[in-house]
């Protein structure tokens, strides 16, 4: 019996639609959010200040050479501000550790009250802190970034959360509502519902290659249902 191609190519081209004709919505909705939101505001730049530079007088400060003493593992050695005071800043394997640029002290961890004040100094809008928790486990937007690490939420309609270190203060990253909305599309539009970060996961690859049948099927189809003149008997 004669394989009947346009009736198979039909219901090929149906059954793909039915398939991943959902996925192909998603990636299109998807995409255009992508597209139509500016990667800068995703990023929440317009959430943070820009630092303040001020010069620092380096006669009155302890050699990095005493710092070193006192942290012997440090891979690097840098002077910073903190809390609007000159400081020396160790990397350590263990993390970053503080010391008083004037006494070489040791600065400890902050507490609440100064990481609100560090954020508060940060964040560029008006809102009130409506929560601030040190989290040793990361949720879901931090999942690339290991804790511990301070969560400061502020008052706002787009929920601005930023998070910040434990040890120096210093901005770890940011979020809000239109990131978190971007993080959930991205993860529709490459199919990881897991980490949302592997591109090239099998089933992403599995519905491209569907809905790139699909799309062949369509044209095919389409090509079909033009009419062809006859040739004229002679």
């Amino acid at each position: 019996m004669a394989i009947r191609w346009p009736l198979v190519i039909r219901r090929t081209h149906k059954w793909l639609a039915l398939i991943v004709g959902v996925q192909v919505l998603l990636w299109t909705l998807t995409g255009f959010y992508m597209v139509a939101v500016h990667i800068d505001i995703i990023h929440g730049d317009d959430l943070v200040r820009p630092p303040v530079v001020a010069p620092i007088d380096l006669a009155s400060f302890v050699p990095p050479a005493r710092i070193v003493q006192s942290a012997p593992d440090a891979s690097e050695i840098r002077l910073q501000r903190f809390m609007n005071q000159p400081v020396w800043r160790a990397q350590t394997p263990a993390g970053p550790r503080l010391f008083d640029a004037g006494s070489g002290q040791p600065i400890p961890d902050l507490s609440e009250a100064q990481i609100r004040a560090a954020a508060r100094r940060i964040y560029s809008g008006t809102g009130d802190i409506v929560a601030a928790r040190l989290l040793t486990t990361a949720p879901l937007e931090m999942q690339a970034r290991k804790p511990p690490y301070w969560q400061v939420e502020f008052d706002a309609w787009n929920r601005p959360t930023l998070y910040l270190s434990p040890q120096t203060g210093e901005l770890i990253s940011r979020r809000h509502a239109l990131w978190r909305v971007f993080d959930f599309a991205w993860m529709l539009h490459i199919m990881d519902y897991d980490d949302r970060s592997d591109v090239n996961n099998p089933l992403l690859r599995v519905a491209t290659w569907s809905a790139l049948a699909m799309a062949l099927a369509g044209a095919w189809l389409l090509l079909w249902s033009f009419p062809r003149r006859r040739k004229k008997k002679a």
